[in-house]
């Protein structure tokens, strides 16, 4: 027989019965009756946040990390809508997470209420689920869906809204127990077909990395892979689908790639595409890979039948887990299977192209990545938002085993320093680190505030130019030297971190690197170091001057 208890402790018990240990918030009174259940929950780690902006990026991090979905807490109305870009960034990321949010009392709905909105409504079109939980018996129920819902499939975010009377009501419900996804085996039928069309291949690519990737389906398929000499590339945002140490990784696409890589794609006359949406960032806004793709094959491997032949005509579309097909993979036999000089090609040429040569910059990022690459741990884990800055380390950082990239594909800002935090959290072991611009750090870098609450330990790097610098690259290729809303007034971000509690120095010269990181590196907790650098390098590839050049004709 159950026993009657409130809507807060029927969640947070069926929290826990889904092996929730982690909870990112910024508290609010429309769920009291949670916060009030966490006090007695020990198996609960509840991390308190600065702005719900920051709660949903590290939930949503925090589920990149386990698989399993990260958990948020939002109040309504603001806390709700600060909250959903991360989950925009979980949708287009296909991370598992849910978002819950206080909502106003069941009696107030339709009234326009303190703070009232539509959830169902204002999410639907950025999660895979969006519902209210109206009673506490159901709680059970929805709580397991909810997880089932985030990871099936394609992955993805779920919300759900708790009216704030619902959360105190007592009743009886029966605890669910935990939901684990359905691993859809790979077809042994498809797999043949799939060696079929490798045999006949002349230039085949693989591209990787995405919805349901895990570190079992990164070491398959890289044995696989290494078995064939197949050429390897990563999708956007995906560095770290397979370790880059594999003599067949060839770099990854999307923003700024190795232009030899692109030549490789647009020659393929095979492409194996594991894991990835192909969406517009991979295809070089469907042009790398077009949709209908003449004189090529496509043979698309994705967990969700909804995405195969959503967008690219499919030559061959496998349904299955991304471990399960890559250690189908992995175990095929066939003799007839020939091994290819192709991979290791694209390998020399990517270790090449991510080889930092001195730019000239009087702080040089490319050897400033290089330093890093040899003083930090090779599992260290990368955590970035959007901007120019990333681009070297997109670039010239080897990323190490899965997961050693948080970095939105949505293109966020803001991301890189919420997500350390929830790594750093979720991997104490291994070495967070934050990269981020001067207007990206200055969109959450009040969670600054938290890792040192928390005891995260992280070292922070601020790349401080001034500009809005993707902003600025693309004005100056459509608008050459008519610079208007991108030029930034700066704090010094060194103080405001030291102000924070953490340790920081500031660093203006390449020669100035080294030690400075070194010094860091000494230290514990959270560091930041302040990088000064000129705005006329505007990306690891170029300078405003060429660029102007080039628009001018």
């Amino acid at each position: 027989m159950s026993k009657a208890r409130s809507g807060g402790r029927i969640l947070v018990d069926n929290l826990v019965a889904q092996g929730c240990d982690r909870i990112f918030t910024v508290p609010g009174e429309s769920f009291l009756a949670v916060l009030d259940a966490l006090h007695d929950t020990p198996a609960i780690d509840l991390i308190v946040c600065r702005q719900e902006g920051g709660v949903a990026y590290m939930a949503e991090a925090d589920g990149k990390m386990t698989g399993r979905p990260g958990i948020a807490f939002v109040t309504r109305g603001p806390g709700a809508t600060n909250a959903a870009i991360g989950v925009h960034v979980a949708f287009q990321d296909s991370t598992p997470m849910i978002l819950f949010v206080g909502d106003v009392a069941r009696g107030d709905r339709d009234r326009e209420a303190f703070q009232e909105v539509d959830f169902a409504a204002m999410f639907r079109p950025l999660a895979k689920w969006a519902a209210r939980i109206d009673d506490a018996a159901r709680i059970p129920e929805y709580v397991a869906r909810a997880y089932a819902i985030a990871m099936a499939g394609r992955p993805g975010p779920v919300v759900l809204a708790l009216p704030e009377d619902m959360l105190r009501d007592e009743a009886e419900a029966i605890d669910r127990p935990k939901v684990v996804p359905p691993a859809q085996p790979a077809c042994a039928m498809a797999m043949t077909a799939l060696a079929g069309l490798l045999k006949d291949a002349c230039a085949p690519v693989a591209i990787v990395g995405g919805a349901g990737w895990d570190a079992g389906a990164a070491h398959h398929f890289a044995e696989f892979a290494e078995r064939l000499g197949l050429p390897v590339a990563v999708a956007f945002r995906r560095q770290d689908a397979i370790a880059n140490s594999s003599p067949v990784y060839a770099g990854n696409l999307g923003y700024g790639p190795n232009p030899k890589l692109v030549q490789r794609v647009r020659e393929a006359d095979l492409q194996l595409v594991v894991g990835p949406r192909f969406g517009e960032a991979t295809t070089d806004g469907n042009t790398l890979v077009t949709p209908d793709h003449p004189d090529q094959l496509l043979v698309h491997v994705h967990p969700d039948p909804n995405e195969l032949g959503r967008v690219y005509r499919t030559d061959l579309p496998i349904c299955a887990d991304m471990r399960e097909f890559a250690e189908l993979a992995a175990s095929w036999v066939d003799p007839d299977l020939f091994s290819f000089s192709t991979g290791p090609e694209a390998h020399r040429e990517w270790r090449d192209w991510s080889t930092a040569k001195p730019s000239g910059a009087a702080l040089d990022l490319g050897l400033a990545v290089t330093h890093m690459r040899e003083r930090l741990p090779a599992d260290s884990i990368i955590c970035n938002g959007a901007g120019n800055f990333s681009g070297w380390w997109h670039r010239f950082w080897h990323y190490g085993p899965f997961p050693s990239q948080l970095a939105p594909t949505n293109g966020s800002m803001g991301y890189g320093l919420p997500a350390a935090v929830a790594a750093a959290l979720r991997a104490p072991e291994r070495q967070a680190v934050a990269v981020a611009g001067d207007g990206d750090f200055l969109m959450n870098g009040q969670e600054l505030a938290t890792a040192i609450r928390h005891g995260a330990n992280i070292l922070v790097l601020v790349i401080d130019n001034g500009s809005y610098g993707t902003i600025r690259m693309h004005q100056e290729r459509e608008y050459p030297e008519r610079i208007s809303g991108t030029e930034l007034v700066n704090p010094d971000f060194a103080a405001l971190a030291r102000a924070y509690g953490a340790w920081a120095e500031t660093v203006t010269m390449t020669e100035e690197f080294g030690p400075a990181l070194d010094r860091a590196m000494a230290e514990k907790g959270v560091r930041l170091l302040h990088l000064r650098t000129e705005v006329e390098q505007i990306t690891s590839a170029t300078t405003i001057a060429r660029i102007r050049e080039r628009a001018k004709g």
